[in-house]
């Protein structure tokens, strides 16, 4: 479901003697014949991460020389005693905006480096900005997801979604919870997000339907059951479900799968239908995305288009790379159209 491993070759998928593009540090090949070969293709996403990581550079020398005054605090110093309130303090700007634009640089890239890169990037920019003014929160989920790595989406949208949502939370004081939840029960009905905003409820759905796949695959290879040894057997399931499942000992040695499956499948129908009475527009596009993919919208409303293309280039991929997903929400659609 996720990313092929960072540490494949880019051209023939091979592990071995493999190195890195020395540019752009996200991108790797076996040899100096395959690297040649995709220079092509790779060049122009390459230079973009180059020119990307010099504006970022030349952005955080400026904010570190920034000699301060009694309204602003010293650059050389903000790094350790204001991060939290980034953003908040006029003269960060820029440093954040020159890390967003690395951020969409290296999204241009579909490795595991560089999604993992970029989340390591966002997830950094929230520390320093725990108010998250600039809305980098809607990118993070799509990115653990596409990294296989659904658990930790789980409990990032679900703190967004309970203490994020606290009237009396204050977001100026580094002693309050930030992003502390673990271990969430994804399993769980999704009521939470039913009422949130499109972004979080679209992976929130994703997340579902992938748990869902991996009950009914469970399910499927029960009927081998009996004609290999447990050991095997063993390997086959935890090869076939992601870590979510995995961990779950009870559904792993299940005999009876159906009430969960049902259950999953009424939760990605009550998802389905949040998100779309969230953006009517969302669903549609993801089954034809066309030119959404590429738009540039700049301010949008809730449950406009251009939101809809916003949140659509934020998750596309993750719905792409989990095979047999988009297939789904087809259904669905083709099933509330009839």
């Amino acid at each position: 479901m996720s990313l092929t491993l960072s540490s494949n070759c880019s051209v023939c998928g091979t592990k071995a003697n493999v190195s890195k593009c020395a540019a752009c540090n996200v991108t790797f090949y076996c040899g100096r014949g395959h690297q040649v070969s995709d220079r092509p293709e790779h060049k122009g996403a390459c230079n973009a991460v180059k020119r990307a990581l010099v504006g970022l550079e030349n952005q955080e020398a400026k904010l570190r020389a920034t000699p301060g005054d009694f309204m602003t605090p010293p650059g050389a110093t903000i790094f350790e005693e204001h991060a939290g309130h980034f953003w908040g303090i006029n003269q960060t700007r820029p440093y954040m905006q020159a890390r967003y634009a690395l951020v969409e640089a290296l999204l241009k890239i579909k490795t595991y480096a560089a999604v993992e890169a970029a989340l390591n990037h966002l997830l950094d920019m929230l520390r320093l900005c725990r108010g998250d003014n600039m809305g980098v929160r809607d990118v993070v989920p799509a990115l653990f997801l596409r990294l296989g790595r659904d658990q930790e989406c789980y409990d990032f949208v679900k703190w967004w979604a309970t203490t994020g949502e606290r009237g009396n939370y204050d977001w100026g004081d580094m002693d309050e919870p930030y992003l502390d939840l673990k271990d969430e029960n994804p399993f769980e009905a999704p009521g939470l997000f039913t009422q949130k905003y499109a972004a979080h409820g679209i992976s929130v759905t994703l997340l579902k339907i992938r748990i869902l796949f991996d009950c009914r695959a469970l399910k499927s290879a029960a009927v081998i059951g009996e004609k290999v040894p447990q050991e095997v057997l063993d390997n086959i399931y935890n090869q076939m479900v992601g870590t979510i499942v995995a961990q779950r000992q009870d559904i792993m040695e299940g005999k009876n799968l159906d009430p969960q499956i049902e259950d999953l499948q009424t939760q990605v129908s009550d998802m389905y239908h949040a998100v779309n009475n969230s953006n009517k527009y969302f669903w549609s596009a993801l089954l034809r995305p066309g030119a959404n993919l590429t738009a540039r919208p700049g301010a949008y409303s809730k449950g406009s288009e251009a939101e809809m293309q916003l949140m659509l280039q934020y998750s596309y991929n993750s719905w792409a790379e989990t095979p047999g997903a988009i297939n789904y929400i087809r259904t669905l659609v083709t099933n509330r159209n009839c």
